[in-house]
């Protein structure tokens, strides 16, 4: 930003077509500055390509009002699965299906398979490690593989086609201002991966549901299935009535492998640079992962993304026009048809629901986070999520002297590529 001038003054001097350009640069390039400005200045931001919601209450207004600030941008890229659906029946029956089967007395299992995971890979790697796609991508995938039941695909694979359902579907919008010919290629191949996928999806819940047959016949004396959430779905009897056949039991199988990887390994990667960069809390953070109970490591892990979280914002369709912040000085009519973007990343530095939000204290009220959303769109996976992130973390943070060998790349992409670590022994 030019010294001389604010953000907004930039803004409100550029012509027309360029405004959103600045934005959109700003929010790439420095993100906490601007939202800051706009808190105090302009807290709801409208222009030509969407509306910037930045305010902690009024972020969470819009994202409880499904059927005002709907998923729509969702629909082409999600092929009916529940998380395309806004407040309707499916969505409602399918969430409750998926986090029933995702039996949160699992989360000290899961903890304990994401870090037996993580040590293997490790100490395989003799002091040195790439650490995004030999770790951030691999240990989730693995856990696809051995809790989802997501077996018999290559791991590359399930990381090829996390990657890029992500990036079509979240880094593929008007607003991502991507080149129009980047933008066609990024959905060509989300149409190539999903076609893999989708044949994939079918050959195991053909091959799991005749294995669970197997295994009822036999009463499991002969046969006795791995317990995973596949196998799960495949041994439970759903009513007609509930419309939860195998074609939507494999689409939900689906969607756990989209939702797990590529957030997963963002999340990570971002986490342990800042920490890195931040030598401070990365020496407090070495000294709690030392610690049986992982409390006070578990809320370092989550500050740190409250700093770097995988996306600054989400966002919705206004289906009707809304005033949204009614009956304060910033009240603004939402326009039907138009993007909104409920800044997240912005809401948690507010200063009315963060105290000191500018200073690192770990251990916040979980609740006024954003990390895995927020309301009926919220992530399906979240608890999963919050034994993985901090428990990868945390044994990367367990290796001796560890310490980057030299700066992330991003590649010129949403997600980090690159990011090298070497440690003693």
């Amino acid at each position: 930003m030019n010294a001389a001038t604010s953000y907004l003054e930039q803004y409100d001097a550029a012509a027309e077509i360029d405004k959103f350009s600045l934005v959109r640069r700003w929010i790439d390039t420095e993100p906490l500055p601007f939202f800051k400005e706009l808190r105090d200045k302009r807290p709801i931001l409208v222009t030509p390509e969407c509306t910037l919601v930045t305010r902690f209450d009024d972020v969470r207004e819009i994202l409880l009002m499904y059927k005002v600030f709907s998923v729509k941008p969702y629909v082409p890229k999600m092929d009916n699965y529940l998380m395309a659906h806004d407040d309707d029946a499916l969505h409602t029956r399918e969430k409750s299906l998926m986090q029933f089967m995702l039996n949160r007395d699992d989360l000290p299992r899961v903890r304990a398979m994401v870090a037996d995971i993580s040590r293997r890979i490790l100490d395989h790697k003799n002091g040195q490690i790439e650490v995004v796609n030999e770790f951030c991508r691999t240990v989730p995938a693995t856990l696809v593989q051995d809790y989802f039941g997501l077996t018999g695909a290559k791991l590359a694979d399930l990381i090829e086609w996390s990657y890029w359902n992500q990036y079509d579907t979240f880094h593929n919008q008007p607003f991502d201002l991507l080149p129009k010919e980047l933008s066609q290629q990024i959905i060509e191949r989300h149409n190539e991966t999903s076609k893999k996928l989708s044949a994939y999806i079918t050959m195991l819940v053909t091959k799991r549901f005749l294995a669970v047959i197997a295994e009822k016949l036999t009463l499991s004396i002969l046969i006795r299935l791995r317990d995973d959430i596949v196998t799960r779905m495949l041994r439970s009897s759903f009513a007609k009535e509930l419309d939860f056949d195998i074609k939507r039991l494999g689409i939900n199988a689906g969607g756990l492998l989209i939702g797990a990887i590529e957030t997963t390994s963002q999340a990570v990667a971002q986490i342990l640079q800042y920490l890195f960069q931040h030598q401070e809390w990365l020496t407090i953070a070495k000294m709690a992962a030392q610690k049986e109970d992982t409390t006070e490591f578990d809320g370092i892990v989550w500050e740190a993304l409250r700093f770097v979280p995988i996306t600054p914002y989400l966002f919705r369709t206004a289906v009707s026009n809304y005033t949204v912040a009614k009956g304060t000085e910033r009240e603004t009519v939402l326009q039907a048809g138009s993007f909104v973007l409920p800044v997240t990343l912005s809401a948690m530095f507010d200063d009315r629901a963060f105290e000191s939000p500018d200073t690192f204290i770990p251990q916040r009220n979980w609740y006024n986070y954003f990390h895995f959303g927020f309301g009926g769109h919220e992530c399906l996976g979240r608890y999963v999520g919050m034994v993985m992130i901090p428990e990868m973390v945390r044994q990367v943070l367990l290796k001796q002297d560890v310490e980057p060998q030299g700066n992330m790349d991003y590649k010129s992409g949403p997600f980090p590529e690159s990011y090298t670590l070497r440690w003693a022994g």
